[in-house]
């Protein structure tokens, strides 16, 4: 049925396709002109888009769903999506591609072009098979039809065992491959890699560099040794890289460097991704990758300690800005591609060397806009701080994460309900694990060939396909992607603010109650032990009930 739907175009809609093209201007005002099939001249990142047919991977992910829905918005002659969708917890690729179009992202399009949203069609298939478990019939319409793909299928999961990890993040992308090369009317691949994959440098240009091995002998080792072995040998394989995702995008890379052919091919890193900037709304994220997690559940009160050097640069990029830098990479690379097997172009889509902020100030600003806009729900105070001692960090987690965790748990024990405190603790403490190599080190990312793509645009390009990241207000940044966490993750609205900040000033002064009795405590218990300590605070008790007396109650 895919197959049947993917391939019923009509030729009335051809003929406007062709129509529309040959509507356009033959020279673009900023001097690059595209060559269509017809040798008609696109002058525009948005008109390039005009009757061309679009394969993406990855689709319904974060990434992904940004994607489509800006190509639709922005590129509304855009002629059709297939979207490459695996079937999931019951549901085939059908039901899962109509779950992704309610989402509130394509809510303007809803809104202003309903019909376009019939311009998305599901291709049952899957990254980690092979053909991608596409069926034979889908795969002749693909060879025939498409002009762009875009590859941002991958497992994202830092702690992925190296097995899975291959197999989706390095087969995933050779199966790929293979099928884009019968595809006859192919004028762009773009492949989403990570500006980490080569982590173990500290300056990173924008080139792809040699392999730490062979992709070959990691494909053949993964693919005959038993999944408990090649746990063992991991570490050994990865070398200076902190995790199997940023190892095995290296070897991607370099694999493609070696196999890419005639393929018209450009390779888009981008660093840390969060929510969106301006669109398709402020502060867009729908899941809980990199430190997302991790502030959600400081808005909750109960993450309140993280390793860090707090002097080092965090390296983030909003996710609209990453999507628009793919969709005009694929308009470059298909009025400049690499002849034969030349120089793939690599694009490092970074903040760093832009417009940087620190670990520090990130976690601050934060601080500031969860009590700004406090979560509903929330189990303490929202408070703590990033630490560059282990020691310290250590404690902060034993007595500030695990011991109230087992204590409410014990509470959840004694009235019948369900303990999850320590559990999520554990996920928490896990997954700041997995962020440490990056909270505590910075790399010097070159991003010159950026640079240099956004210079090349048109104003009004710059404007509609914005991925300046030097033009990003980290303030105002940060004030939406927590109100996106709220909305977006929590599903609260904006009319509960109120109550939820009178709960926080409830919660402030439990807390600052909680503080004074421990500290009181403590220097009880120590002026048991000492004299002069126990005189001092017997004075200080009968200064404090004089001064009591005192207040006009």
């Amino acid at each position: 049925m895919v197959g049947t739907i993917g391939t019923q175009t009509s030729a009335g809609s051809k003929m406007a396709a062709m129509d529309m093209q040959n509507a356009l201007p033959s020279i673009c005002p900023n001097g690059i002109n595209i060559p269509d099939g017809n040798g008609v001249q696109a002058c525009c990142v948005a008109d390039f888009y005009i009757g061309k047919t679009v394969f993406i991977t990855g689709g319904t992910g974060f990434m992904g769903k940004v994607l489509v829905e800006k190509l639709l918005r922005a590129c509304p002659g855009v002629h059709k999506i297939y979207l490459l969708i695996r079937p999931k917890r019951g549901q085939n690729a059908h039901d899962r591609l109509q779950q992704l179009l309610c989402s509130p992202l394509f809510d303007h399009v809803r809104k202003e072009r309903p019909n376009d949203l019939g311009k998305i069609l599901p291709i049952e298939g899957d990254i980690t098979q092979p053909s991608l478990a596409i069926s034979a019939k889908d795969r002749e319409m693909l060879y025939d039809t498409v002009n762009l793909v875009f590859h941002s299928a991958a497992t994202v999961k830092f702690d992925e065992k190296l097995k899975l990890s291959v197999t989706i993040n390095m087969l995933g992308t050779q199966r790929l491959v293979e099928l884009c090369k019968r595809m006859t009317h192919l004028k762009a691949l773009v492949h989403v890699s990570t500006a980490y994959c080569n982590c173990d440098r500290k300056d990173i240009d924008e080139v792809i560099y040699p392999p730490p091995i062979d992709p070959e002998k990691i494909s053949s080792l993964v693919d005959v040794l038993d999944e408990s072995l090649v746990d063992s040998i991991t570490p050994q394989l990865i070398g200076n890289r902190p995790n199997t995702y940023t190892f095995t995008k290296a070897l991607a890379e370099n694999w493609l460097k070696q196999h890419k052919g005639d393929l018209p091919l450009v390779i888009v890193r981008p660093s840390i991704v969060l929510s969106s900037y301006s669109e398709p709304v402020k502060g867009w994220v729908d899941n809980w990758n990199g430190p997302t997690g991790i502030i959600a559940a400081t808005g909750k009160g109960v993450f309140r300690s993280m390793y860090c050097k707090i002097d080092k640069a965090a390296d983030f990029i909003p996710v609209d800005m990453v999507i628009n830098l793919m969709l005009v990479s694929a308009w470059k690379v298909a009025a400049n591609p690499a002849p034969g097997s030349g120089d793939i172009p690599v694009y490092n889509c970074v903040s760093g060397l832009k417009r940087a902020i620190t670990w520090k100030n990130f976690v601050d600003l934060c601080f500031v806009y969860l009590r700004k806009y406090p979560f509903s729900e929330v189990t303490w105070y929202p408070g703590g701080s990033v630490t560059s001692s282990r020691v310290h960090n250590t404690l902060c987690r034993y007595f500030l994460h695990y011991m109230p965790a087992y204590v409410l748990d014990g509470l959840c024990w004694i009235t019948g309900k369900k303990r999850i405190m320590v559990h999520v603790q554990s996920k928490l403490t896990k997954a700041a694990a997995c962020l440490e190599y990056f909270t505590t080190q910075e790399w010097n990312f070159d991003d010159t060939n950026v640079r240099l793509l956004n210079q090349s645009l048109s104003e009004s390009d710059r404007r509609d396909f914005c991925f300046d990241a030097s033009l990003v207000n980290w303030h105002e940044f940060i004030e939406s992607y927590v109100l996106g966490i709220r909305r977006f993750i929590f599903k609260e609205e904006l009319t509960t603010i109120d109550k939820a900040r009178r709960n926080l000033r409830a919660l402030y002064w439990q807390h600052r109650l909680v503080q004074l009795i421990a500290v009181m405590s403590l220097w009880h218990f120590l002026a048991l032990r000492h004299a002069p300590l126990r005189q001092f605070w017997s004075r200080a008790l009968r200064v404090m009930v004089h001064i009591v007396r005192m207040l006009p109650f």
